[in-house]
Parts: structure tokens; sequence; C-alpha cells
């Protein structure tokens, strides 16, 4: 065990105190040098004790301890793979943005926070949750992407930390949530490719986003 306990805790119990999952959903991991450490299978992300957090060899997939890993292991595994720079890994099934994804639809820049902070997302039609044919989907869109939206099914976002993650979990079903939510009042205005443009070249955002990585 060590100091990423406190860290993987947190973000876990924001999940669902934020209604990002219900129940035994979502799965969180971090990375602690050439291992990972993943929620085990069938837990409710608040009731995970400090000891119970399963340890996985990242090259080998070799599980450690006597619990069952969570059920998207390989997907977990295949972010670190291809992603050296990034430290954490957070799944969860965020309403709105499983409401919107499965319309067909994508989640738009309607607001400023999403598009200076999130740089790109990527979408891929629905697979069956925990099969080795979703990991292989997510390994070929995670090197270019820090947010996927799965429709039909979910949302995962890496960061280096876990706070970066995080924000990106909650900003992407925010922006879902002022889309649903504006489709029901009236026509939408999104924000053009240079306005978005404009908003990540500010130099508050630059900052903004240099924070949420440390």
């Amino acid at each position: 065990m060590g100091n990423y306990i406190p860290e993987i805790r947190k973000y876990a119990h924001l999940l669902v105190d934020t209604g990002l999952v219900v129940g035994a959903g979502g799965n969180v991991s971090i990375r602690n040098g050439d291992y990972m450490y993943i929620s085990p299978s069938g837990f409710d992300l608040k009731e995970i004790e400090d000891d119970q957090w399963i340890k996985v060899g990242i090259e080998t997939g070799e599980v450690f301890g006597d619990l069952r890993p969570s059920s998207e292991i390989l997907m977990h595994l295949e972010c670190y793979r291809r992603r050296s720079d990034i430290n954490s890994v957070l799944h969860a099934h965020p309403t709105y943005s499983v409401a919107v994804s499965s319309t067909g639809k994508e989640i738009p820049a309607l607001f400023p926070d999403f598009p200076a902070m999130v740089k790109s997302i990527s979408y891929l039609d629905y697979i069956i949750p925990t099969t080795e044919v979703l990991a292989n989907a997510v390994k070929e869109e995670i090197e270019d992407n820090d947010v996927i939206v799965m429709r039909n099914h979910g949302v995962l976002t890496v960061g280096k930390t876990m706070k970066e993650a995080y924000f990106y979990m909650q900003i992407t079903e925010e922006s879902a949530k002022v889309y649903a939510i504006g489709c029901s009042v009236g026509e939408i205005r999104t924000l053009t490719e240079k306005e978005c443009q404009d908003l990540r070249d500010l130099s508050a955002e630059k900052y903004r986003a240099k924070l949420i990585q440390e």
C-alpha cells in the first residue's frame, strides 16, 4: 500500500456522491510504477476498504491477491500500456452523457470550460462491456483522446492525476446535461471551432489545465 490510497479513495467516493455511478457500477484505477491498483469487481466504490484495491502488473496482467479485479481490467491495462503520460483511469456511467450519446449524437461545445479543457473526445458505438473487443477499441482511441464516450454504456477518462481524469468526467457530463436541457427549450447555438481555439489559447485556461495535473 502507498500514499496513492487516499487519492483513489477520494475520487472513487466522489464518483458515487455526484451520481456519476450507481450501485456497483463504474471502476477506478491508479498507476504505481509498473503496477496499477484497480477497484474490485462487484463492489460499490464507496465500500472498498484500503486493503481491497487490487494490484495488477501493467505489462503482464498478473493479478495479486484473492479478490477479483473489475471486469473492465483489460480496458484499464490498455490505457496504461498505450499512454505512459497518464496515471489514472476512471470509468463511469453518467446519465446525461449516456443519454445523449445513445441517440447517436455527439456532445457539443456550448460553454467555455468544455472546449478549453477537453481537447478531443472519441465516440465508440456500442460494444458489449468487459470484453477484449471493447478493450481493443479503447486501445485504438486512447492515444489521441483523454475522453472516450461509449454509446449505450458510459464514459472513460484518463489523466496525469486522478483530479484531471475526474475533472474530464465532470465537465463531459455537465456539457451533456446542458445540451439535453437546451434541446428541450429550443434551438441551440454551439461554439464555433475558432471560438473554441481562442478559449484554449487563453493564458487563464492554460493555467487551470496545469493545476489539475498537479
